[in-house]
């Protein structure tokens, strides 16, 4: 949510939003993966797979961006236009969560094996990867609902656990690039980390007190939202 809002309320050029989220992201994230892993909500063979393809796929990706020199307005277009619809398949796969995870539970298949998973999760943190760069949205509801489908028999837990920690090297290796592109604006990153403190505080009481329907409705209405702006502006 932060790169749209950047982009929208308060004006930064596409691609300095997207680094300067991906630095805070790479931050912020990194106090979770303590906590996952002491209840055992990571399944790291499979965070290894995804990392493969992820990892190379952002350095790639940023290459890309640093030897070709695209357009900056046409680049500015691009990642407007892709953001806004990743935002809108990120609300649709948050609303539609609960009912995947019923139809998970309640199909009777059975999971299949891990090896005959390697290869789609590894395309798919290819995929995960390249948007990352260039839009900085692409784990979360994505990359949970994806891999649900990839693997069905794995808990909701360690689904999230998984994606959420995937996230925070791929996240650095994005975020250290478009550092080094010149796409990363330090005063506005210190000011985001400096308001994520009481922000986190703020939002845990909350989401710890509402139901999870009324916290899934209220957040895909915001990505729709932060979705039409970016379309429409």
């Amino acid at each position: 949510m932060t790169t749209p809002l950047l982009i929208s309320v308060f004006g930064v050029p596409a691609q300095v939003a997207v680094g300067t989220d991906l630095l805070f992201a790479a931050i912020t994230k990194s106090t979770a993966a303590y906590r996952y892993q002491k209840h055992k909500s990571i399944d790291w063979t499979v965070l290894r797979w995804l990392a493969a393809g992820s990892l190379p796929g952002a350095v790639a990706t940023l290459a890309w961006l640093h030897w070709a020199h695209p357009d900056t307005a046409m680049l500015a277009a691009f990642i407007r236009k892709g953001l806004g619809f990743i935002l809108i398949v990120s609300a649709l796969a948050n609303a539609a969560y609960p009912w995947l995870v019923k139809a998970r539970l309640g199909d009777g298949r059975d999971s299949p094996a891990p090896f005959e998973r390697r290869r789609p999760t590894i395309v798919l943190g290819v995929l995960l990867g390249t948007m990352v760069v260039l839009t900085s949205v692409g784990a979360g509801a994505i990359g949970v609902a994806a891999l649900m489908l990839l693997y069905p028999a794995l808990s909701a837990r360690r689904l999230i656990g998984t994606d959420v920690v995937h996230a925070i090297p791929l996240a650095f290796v994005a975020g250290i690039g478009h550092l080094g592109l010149g796409s990363v604006d330090l005063k506005v990153l210190g000011l985001l980390l400096l308001g994520s403190v009481p922000g986190i505080a703020g939002g845990a009481r909350v989401t710890g007190a509402a139901p999870d329907w009324m916290v899934r409705i209220a957040l895909a209405v915001v990505l729709m939202l932060a979705a039409v702006l970016l379309l429409t502006k």
